[in-house]
């Protein structure tokens, strides 16, 4: 190749390999748009140094040539300068998407291949011929059809890169301003130099002079870096800090509509879109919040709680109310930070009930501890003391025969505590489980009245029940079989000789079965009626002078609200108890 060099070529290829400097330090800088950017200056490198080369050539074959290499710079440069701008506004995604990409890149590469191979078709340039009528020799193009169409392709491009740079200008702070402005005006030079020369504006006749604003565009970004730091702060785009925000904001106007927001919001109203929302009043969005209207209306900055519905779910929000005031427009904006604190506020709730179960939970323990210091011990020093009496011969066989009802009596007792506290100590571990199962309720009833048969023979009393065979439930069999037995061996307690005990059971239109235990006995006076469940000392005694505490009562309550059931109790001093149980049928 023979070259000869000009002032044109000569600055051309300096000014060539600066930009390929340049960009080497604009990459270096970081950041996804300073990137972008220094591919940008790659391609004006590219297209520079071979334009450069193409006027210092003499013959045409040589010219075609670096006319090729110049459309590897000509067709990337509009598309790097788009993607830098999505970049620098925050909006990267719309090329990320495979459609948008693939129409990006088309026409670039279209170009490239026509212009290659233009000597077979001649759609890109009509005709390219040499001329000698200046001080060096250059191409003379006549234009193509697709010339047209991706210099349409350019200006599309440059002007969607500029729209959006004007955009963030009128809208960024004023540290941001400066860096838009820079880039503005140094990309409308390159287009306005473009346009002249496809208008025909061509110094020495053939000079394109578009290379060289690109290059003066290259100088103007260079002064930006140095004066206005243009790639020291890259401004984060705005929806995308408030779209990462867990936080809702909401920015009403003078009227209290919505004017914008960010989709944080939309977990904390039942607007689901941008067409619903953007101008709904505030009230409307926020319904029944007299107070936090009031204090936007009284112009009151600070922290409202509010407690809102969505769903079916109950949230707890603070919003913070900020006044945003613009004085060249006079118009007084209302910011609404909205923050969830449904999490705290029930962790807050969670912790206050697990106190008080926690302090429920220490009073029964007490309670226990008191009924094994005094009415599980005293039986046990009477039996003990009568053992030693019988070992050193203090007391005579028939001593001993008088006084084996009431010992039978203190054993009984002392048996059915001693299985009370069991049961509830077992309840009360934490890898005590339920097993709920479907069961025979009259089976478990039958048992029962054969258990205290015997008890209920020794005082004459009778059990009658009036259960169906086939009655099922779904409950925990272990922890059923407890409460009737607490409740059965309580009637014959507190029943006198030759009453009677009934069991019904019947299915209930809520799909629970009802048992109830009734009987005609000295009933459960008021005092004693109040303490019942209530995790109260209550000390009691049966018609033949039996012993109670009213452990077996909360055990069978704390049983019974595992399986999802109840138990209740009516009664009449003097005249009986009737205890009913509610147990699932599924």
């Amino acid at each position: 190749m023979n070259f000869t060099y000009n002032g044109y070529a000569i600055f051309l290829l300096i000014c060539g390999a600066v930009l390929i400097i340049l960009a080497n330090y604009i990459f270096r800088r970081g950041g996804n748009a300073v990137k972008w950017f220094s591919y940008m200056m790659i391609s004006n490198a590219i297209w520079s140094i071979a334009y450069g080369l193409e006027l210092a050539s003499s013959s045409l074959w040589q010219i075609k040539f670096f006319i090729n290499v110049e459309y590897i710079g000509i067709a990337s440069l509009p598309l790097n300068w788009f993607i830098f701008c999505l970049h620098f506004c925050g909006k990267e995604c719309w090329y990320k998407k495979p459609l948008n990409l693939i129409l990006l890149l088309i026409m670039p590469i279209l170009a490239i291949l026509l212009v290659w191979t233009n000597d077979y078709h001649h759609l890109y340039y009509e005709n390219i011929a040499l001329a000698t009528d200046g001080p060096f020799p250059m191409a003379n193009i006549d234009f193509g059809l697709f010339y047209r169409i991706f210099t349409i392709y350019f200006y599309l491009l440059l002007a969607c890169g500029c729209y959006l740079i004007f955009i963030k200008f009128r809208i960024s702070d004023s540290i941001y301003k400066k860096q838009n402005y820079s880039i503005i005006i140094a990309a409308l030079l390159p287009w306005l130099a473009n346009i002249a020369h496809v208008l025909g504006v061509k110094p020495l006749g053939h000079l394109d002079i578009t290379p060289f604003a690109f290059i003066l565009t290259s100088f103007l970004i260079l002064i930006g870096i140095y004066r206005f730091k243009l790639f020291d702060i890259i401004p984060i785009a705005r929806e995308k800090v408030l779209e990462l925000m867990r936080d809702g904001f909401l920015l009403l106007d003078q009227q209290n509509r919505v004017i914008d927001y960010n989709e944080s919001v939309k977990r904390y109203i039942n607007a689901t879109n941008e067409k619903k929302l953007i101008g709904l009043p505030g009230e409307e969005i926020f319904q029944n919040q007299p107070e936090f209207f009031k204090r936007i209306k009284d112009h009151e900055q600070g922290k409202v709680e509010l407690n809102i519905n969505i769903n079916d779910e109950k949230l707890y929000l603070e919003a913070e109310i900020l006044f945003l005031n613009d004085n060249k427009l006079n118009n007084d904006f209302t910011i609404i930070k909205l923050q969830d604190l449904t999490s705290i506020r029930n962790e807050t709730i969670r912790t206050k009930e697990q106190a008080q179960e926690l302090e429920k939970l220490n009073q029964l323990k007490d309670r226990i501890f008191s009924i094994i210091a005094h009415d599980l011990r005293g039986p046990l020093v009477n039996l003990s003391e009568v053992l030693k009496m019988i070992a050193n011969n203090q007391i005579t066989i028939e001593e001993f025969k008088s006084i084996s009802p009431t010992l039978s009596n203190d054993i009984i007792y002392t048996t059915d505590l001693l299985e009370n506290i069991l049961h509830w100590s077992r309840s009360q571990l934490k890898g005590f489980g339920i097993k709920k199962e479907f069961f025979n309720l009259r089976n478990l009833i039958i048992n029962e009245i054969n258990y205290h048969l015997p008890g209920a023979t020794l005082k004459k009393i009778k059990i009658i029940h009036d259960v169906f065979p086939g009655e099922m439930v779904y409950a925990d069999v272990l922890m059923v079989q407890i409460v009737m037995r607490n409740i059965i061996n309580n009637a014959i307690k507190f029943c006198y000789e030759d009453c009677e005990i009934h069991i019904t059971a019947a299915y209930q239109t809520s799909g629970m079965m009802l048992v109830c235990i009734k009987d005609n006995g000295i009933g459960i006076s008021k005092n004693i009626l109040d303490k019942l469940f209530k995790d109260e000392n209550v000390t009691t005694r049966g018609t033949s002078n039996e012993k109670g505490t009213g452990l077996g009562l909360m055990v069978c309550k704390d049983f019974m609200n595992r399986n999802s059931g109840n138990i209740t109790v009516e009664t009449e001093e003097g005249k009986g108890a009737k205890f009913c149980v509610t147990i699932p049928t599924s």
